[in-house]
């Protein structure tokens, strides 16, 4: 789960120029007779991992096909693809963030999330374990890293408003994605825009321990980190479609959640030989994400409306956006 787009206006341009060269994947059929299945296309946000357990169990116990779908999965060349070719019908679905689907459609870029796969932040402010950095308030006067991304200042500089601090006299500095040797090397005293099933179980491993700090503790909304979108032309054409594709989901969800090893063997065999899996890594993630991902009471992927205004609200508040969008146009509960 990787990382939010830099900012939205280059995307728009992006999206109508792509748009131009190539029509819609959405639908397209696979095969001949009683059998023909429906292709539907999905880039994932990063390369395969713990967090898309799900989708290759799906894939693996035959979920996607009993619904009548084949499913290609793709892999984003960047990190900035996944909302891009959505948004321009060169995918049908795509993984990214709920923050980042609210920053699109501030500009215009009509993207609709579906479903929540992971209901609350992975991004959370870490320090090193033996750093005087007790709360956001700490940060003074010290040298935050962050992956080129704006939001993750908006990040910060909540926290350490939220906890009394003056966010003004925290040093930001732009690491790139150099975010472990950032840390490892002392280059800063703390990062944001590394996540805690991933960068802080790498640093732990590789003799780096951090502790981490939870944004939501610290006025930032507790927002869905990862969710699943489609075009808003893509829904309007294929809802029904994504309905299916969402309950096969759905079902591969429920199998890591109770059997998360025999999920995780499945995973295995589809890992990118570019990004290959650390198993031990891998199964940690999913032990952090497990309870992340948990709907409770409500079907997998349940979106709240007040998310999305509590969401829209900070990044308002906090300038990443300069306009308020209806936030009821944003996202769709697929169940209904």
């Amino acid at each position: 789960m990787k990382k939010w787009i830099k900012h939205s206006k280059w995307l728009l341009a992006g999206c109508l120029l792509l748009a131009l060269g190539a029509c819609s994947s959405s639908a397209t059929k696979s095969g001949e007779g009683k059998d023909r299945l429906k292709k539907v296309s999905v880039m994932l946000d990063w390369y395969p991992n713990a967090v898309h357990a799900g989708i290759y169990d799906a894939i693996e116990k035959g979920y996607f096909k009993k619904e009548g779908i084949e499913v290609d999965v793709k892999m984003p060349a960047e990190t900035n693809d996944p909302l891009k070719l959505v948004a321009a019908g060169r995918t049908d679905l795509a993984l990214t963030y709920q923050p980042q689907v609210v920053l699109s459609r501030a500009e215009n870029i009509p993207v609709v999330s579906l479903g929540a796969m992971v209901r609350h932040p992975l991004n959370h402010l870490m320090v090193p374990e033996k750093s005087s950095v007790h709360t956001p308030k700490d940060l003074e006067g010290k040298n935050v890293g962050y992956p080129s991304i704006p939001i993750n200042e908006a990040i910060v500089k909540t926290m350490v408003k939220h906890d009394g601090g003056n966010p003004d006299n925290v040093k930001m500095t732009d690491i790139g994605w150099d975010i472990i040797p950032a840390m490892a090397s002392k280059k800063v005293d703390g990062i944001s825009g590394g996540y805690i099933n991933h960068e802080q179980i790498l640093l732990k491993k590789e003799g780096h321990p951090v502790r981490s700090i939870d944004p939501v503790k610290y006025g930032v909304p507790d927002y869905y980190e990862l969710v699943l979108v489609s075009s808003e032309d893509g829904l309007k054409k294929n809802r029904k479609l994504y309905q299916k594709f969402w309950r096969a989901l759905s079902k591969g969800q429920k199998d890591v959640q109770e059997h998360p090893e025999n999920a995780l063997n499945i995973l295995f065999q589809h890992e990118n030989k570019e990004f290959p899996l650390d198993q031990k890594v891998e199964k940690k993630s999913l032990q952090i994400l497990l309870p992340l991902m948990d709907s409770g009471s409500k079907p997998f992927g349940y979106q709240d409306q007040k998310s999305w205004n509590k969401v829209s609200e900070w990044l308002y508040e906090t300038d990443m956006i300069k306009k308020k969008i209806d936030t009821q146009k944003a996202y769709i509960n697929l169940e209904k």
